[in-house]
């Protein structure tokens, strides 16, 4: 009898979003790869039904899931594909598997505060709860291990893949940039940290395009940035931008930047290496794994040491072969490895 998989993937509302790339790329890649071997079901809000096409069966999303999930028992093997289920490990009678995509709370939120222990109990019992634990990359496995030290013998990394799209010849983003342009991508939160960007563009032509879902309150702090840095004219923060738009962005952008505090992975540094742009990150969490040589850091976001990394990097780009060495780079990380790993591991899973 073909085994029953159950992937959720509630998770995906906002586009634009790791989470959201996470699912349809990875869970396209099982379809295709383990169609006739797992019978595929995915669990979605009613606007993402259909997102892995045909081959897959689609388990509707309500409210009451959180207390009550009348389907439990009907799946072999269940697969959180992030950690913000809406109904944990105890809603399924099933072996299970989770994919832990970060810990950033336990580097935002104050040691000793309510908001930390609170997140950790519900990590704990999420972590005991399943049969096997997936960090997307070894930062997050050394994360997870030093706060949670009774997932060892049941974590294994799977890197994410990174996409290698291409936006169609002749396609127009919503907003164009009036000339040469910057540019970053992610939720507009203060994780992300993008106001530090701004003071790159004095003395410069640049437009920096900030795309993305965008929490007010930041915004506001990205625009009084640039008041203060005199470069108001200089910012474009678009919201939610379609794949084809941002596709557009990161191959005509002179270069793309991501100064975030806390990342599980960094998706969006891939994909603008797919394009073979110069990178620029932080040098926190898992960005040093994933970028790895192909990427020029921020060891701090000092505005004149800021400015010495980017001209430096930019030059050397222009000189090297840069743009190879991105897109060789990017194409270490792919969401065919990636598939080929979790269906191996939910044949691990079955068989135990």
């Amino acid at each position: 009898m073909t085994p029953r998989l159950l992937i959720t993937l509630d998770s995906m509302r906002h586009e634009n979003t790791g989470l959201h790339t996470f699912g349809r790329s990875l869970g396209r890649e099982l379809v295709r790869q383990g169609a006739g071997a797992f019978g595929m079901s995915a669990y979605t809000y009613p606007p993402q039904r259909g997102v892995l096409g045909e081959q897959a069966s689609y388990v509707p999303h309500h409210r009451y899931h959180r207390w009550y999930f009348p389907r439990g028992g009907e799946f072999d093997i269940v697969h959180f594909a992030d950690q913000y289920c809406r109904f944990g490990p105890a809603r399924v009678r099933a072996r299970t598997v989770m994919t832990v995509h970060d810990l950033n709370q336990v580097h935002e939120h104050p040691a000793g505060s309510r908001k930390l222990a609170r997140y950790l109990r519900r990590m704990a019992r999420k972590i005991a709860g399943v049969d096997r634990v997936v960090a997307i990359s070894e930062f997050v496995k050394a994360d997870i291990l030093r706060w949670f030290p009774e997932a060892d013998g049941k974590i294994s990394v799977i890197h994410n893949g990174a996409d290698a799209s291409r936006a169609p010849d002749g396609h127009q983003p919503r907003f164009k940039p009036p000339g040469r342009f910057l540019f970053t991508v992610g939720m507009v939160c203060p994780k992300k940290n993008f106001h530090v960007l701004v003071p790159l563009l004095r003395g410069t032509g640049y437009t920096l395009v900030v795309a993305g879902v965008v929490k007010e309150g930041y915004r506001q702090k990205i625009l009084d940035e640039a008041a203060r840095f005199g470069v108001a004219g200089q910012v474009a923060i678009t919201g939610p931008v379609s794949q084809y738009d941002k596709d557009w962005y990161y191959a005509h952008c002179e270069a793309f930047l991501f100064p975030s505090l806390a990342e599980g992975f960094g998706l969006p540094a891939l994909e603008a290496m797919h394009h073979g742009r110069p990178v620029f990150l932080s040098r926190l969490t898992s960005l040093p794994e994933v970028g790895g040589e192909a990427a020029c850091y921020f060891d701090h976001f000092d505005p004149d040491h800021m400015r010495e990394v980017f001209t430096a990097g930019m030059a050397r780009f222009a000189d090297g072969d840069g743009a190879q060495r991105a897109r060789a780079h990017a194409a270490r990380f792919t969401w065919e490895r990636a598939a080929r790993a979790y269906l191996d591991l939910y044949r691990q899973c079955l068989a135990a």
